[in-house]
């Protein structure tokens, strides 16, 4: 169970409305070295706590026959104060003199490291706590290291329990020597090294006549002294979608904006597709529609001015400032499972709201934050750290991570368990560069192709086993809508496998590309105007359900529901007695790989039906579905 503790938080704005800036700062270090007594010192030493907050705790320690201690303000779970030992990680809101300050609590033992590496991700700058007493210990190098390799290079160190060592200035000297001497060689320059005693206050918010010979900043001057991160507001654009949804008229995509801000009318584009479009309206809750810019942290949806096929997983961005789409990157990343990750491993890998898998294909390094020994490796142990260079299955939108923070986190799961993550250090190659995807509209209004055609666009799915009449069923189709005056265009799966998906063979991949292809193709013929008949035997319901995602509301599913036996009777293309005599691999229709659809829009056995019968069964489809403008009445008539 996660804890967080938070004080009621003041307001943002200064006196003279200015914005006060935020700090969001982690504290770590070993157990026992006195974080949670700082952390309970901080909040009493800046005003922070709520009222009655600290009379109320001694009262419960006097009760329980048990001295009070400063620590007792975080340690709110029963079982934690039992222990004496902070477990999850929680966060503290307090002020400074001119800071917002956010504080998360970090635990120091080994064992809730996971728990550690998630607290010190969010934060701008840390604080490294070290007993007085005991010195550096390998854990101490661990934090540091930790913290190093998350990219935060504030670190203010504060040594501790210096009542314990009588204030030695000498003590104080040798730790800050070695600490410092280690950080540096991180490539971390300290803020301010300080000697405190947290449980006294000594050092906390001033200087006291125990460490008279120390000319440095106290604990809250160094908080003060830290540069809060760049505001999220100010980077780039990046919502990741998280829900497509549909409401009367409108299809609203909607997510949270993790940075940059939006507002109706702005350019986007939608990576990693690079499909442009201009925001018709910005969508919120209760209240709607929204009027003005939108900011990073703010849960949205948009409507945009044209039909694009989005799903979960894409990142809107402004079009002049989108992020890069690629199928390789290099990362830094914590490794948590107890087997060791190594390469040739295929791992699922989220960013964002995007998941996919990914194979693993070189480790530059693999780490013992311990040891600190940094060696070329091809796999990396539990509780190490590495560089890795991940190959992915489907194109994504990412940023580096010092670009964005927001975008330039992953995690990596095994068997459905969180594995592993960390940051994104490079995103390599990106198909499209720089984004230069204007899609040009047609001059013809809908209005137009309907008043000529007298029906509306569609697609028209048919599928089923190879020999169940689908390509008959299409073609004739094909005749009797022309006939009627009708647009019909026939994209027949056999024949565009010999041309625009050629390159294409019958892997689970390439079929589904194959089904992607056709589906792009068609739905772009049905939103101008045209009905497009797609004949495809499609035997995934995975691959049919993306076809019917990108097609939208113009997708009519047809299933062609003929016996396998008389398929296999019919074999118009000899196709299943080359597949029977092993020439044929790959071939859908002698084993049980066609899965049939479960909510198709209309379903035709042509082995019991006449090709005229099935034909006027579809019209009728199409005029209730409203493809055919017709009155139903006399179309119902004429079958």
């Amino acid at each position: 169970m996660n804890l967080v503790v938070t004080t009621p938080q003041p307001s943002l704005a200064t006196p003279n409305g200015t914005t006060r800036p935020q700090v969001r700062i982690v504290i770590v270090g070993h157990v026992d070295h006195g974080k949670s007594t700082l952390v309970g010192r901080l909040l009493h030493e800046t005003g922070s706590l709520p009222d009655g907050k600290l009379e109320m705790l001694k009262e419960v320690s006097a009760r329980r026959g048990m001295p009070f201690e400063w620590s007792f303000l975080l340690d709110a779970l029963q079982t934690e104060r039992d222990q004496g030992i902070t477990i999850d990680t929680t966060q503290i809101s307090f002020r400074t003199h001119s800071r917002d300050v956010v504080l998360i609590d970090a635990p120091g033992h080994a064992e809730f490291l996971r728990n550690m590496i998630t607290g010190a991700s969010q934060a701008d700058a840390a604080v490294l706590i070290i007993d007085a007493l005991e010195g550096v210990r390998d854990q101490t190098r661990r934090h540091g290291y930790l913290l190093h390799l998350l990219g935060i290079k504030q670190v203010a160190v504060v040594v501790n329990k210096m009542d314990r060592v009588e204030f030695s200035e000498a003590r104080f000297t040798a730790i800050s020597d070695e600490i410092s001497a280690h950080l540096i060689e991180l490539g971390v320059t300290p803020t301010a090294v300080i000697p405190i005693s947290a449980r006294d206050g000594d050092g906390v918010n001033e200087r006291t006549a125990n460490i008279a010979w120390y000319n440095g900043p106290t604990v809250v001057e160094a908080l003060d002294a830290l540069t809060p991160a760049r505001p999220l507001d100010e980077l780039a654009l990046r919502l990741p979608v998280q829900a497509i949804y549909k409401f009367d008229d409108r299809r609203i995509v909607a997510g949270r904006i993790e940075s940059g801000h939006l507002k109706a009318g702005d350019e986007i584009v939608i990576m990693p597709a690079g499909k442009i479009a201009k925001i018709k309206t910005v969508e919120g809750w209760p209240v709607t529609p929204l009027s003005g810019p939108q900011g990073a942290g703010r849960s949205v949806g948009i409507t945009l001015d044209r039909e694009l096929f989005i799903e979960r997983g894409d990142v809107i961005a402004h079009a002049d400032a989108a992020p890069r789409d690629t199928r390789r990157i290099q990362a830094r990343i914590f490794w948590l499972h107890h087997q060791p990750l190594s390469v040739g491993a295929n791992v699922l890998v989220r960013l964002g709201t995007r998941e996919t898998r990914a194979n693993v294909v070189a480790i530059e390094k693999a780490v013992d934050p311990g040891e600190l020994a940094s060696v070329a490796a091809k796999s990396i142990a539990r509780n190490h750290v590495g560089e890795i260079t991940l190959a992915l299955l489907h194109p994504v939108a990412a940023d580096p991570y010092l670009d964005n923070p927001r975008t330039g986190r992953l995690v990596i799961e095994v068997d459905g368990r969180i594995a592993g993550g960390g940051l994104v250090l490079k995103v390599e190659g990106g198909s499209r560069g720089t984004v230069d995807i204007v899609p040009v509209e047609s001059a013809l209004r809908p209005e137009d192709r309907v008043a000529r055609y007298r029906h509306n666009g569609a697609v028209l799915w048919f599928t089923g086993l190879p020999g169940a009449g689908k390509s008959t069923l299409a073609v004739a189709l094909e005749r009797r809508l022309f006939n009627r005056g009708g647009s019909p265009i026939l994209l027949d799966g056999d024949t565009l496998r010999a041309g625009l998906n050629g390159d294409l063979g019958f892997s689970p991949k390439d079929r589904a590309e194959n089904i992607r292809r056709l589906a792009e193709v068609a739905t772009h013929l049905a939103r101008n105007g045209h009905i497009a008949i797609v004949a495809a035997v499609s035997p995934s319901l995975e691959d049919r359900a993306a076809a019917r995602r990108i097609a939208d509301s113009l997708f009519r599913e047809i299933y062609v529901a003929t016996p396998a036996e008389i398929c296999e009777s019919r074999d118009p293309k000899g196709h299943y007695a080359k597949a029977r005599a092993g020439a044929l691999k790959g071939f859908t229709g002698i084993g049980n790989d066609y899965q049939p659809p479960t909510d198709s829009e209309l379903t035709i056995d042509t082995a019991s039906r006449p090709v005229a019968e099935a034909i006027d069964e579809i019209e009728l489809m199409l005029a209730k579905t409203g493809v055919l403008i017709e009155e139903l009445v006399d179309l119902a008539a004429n079958i």
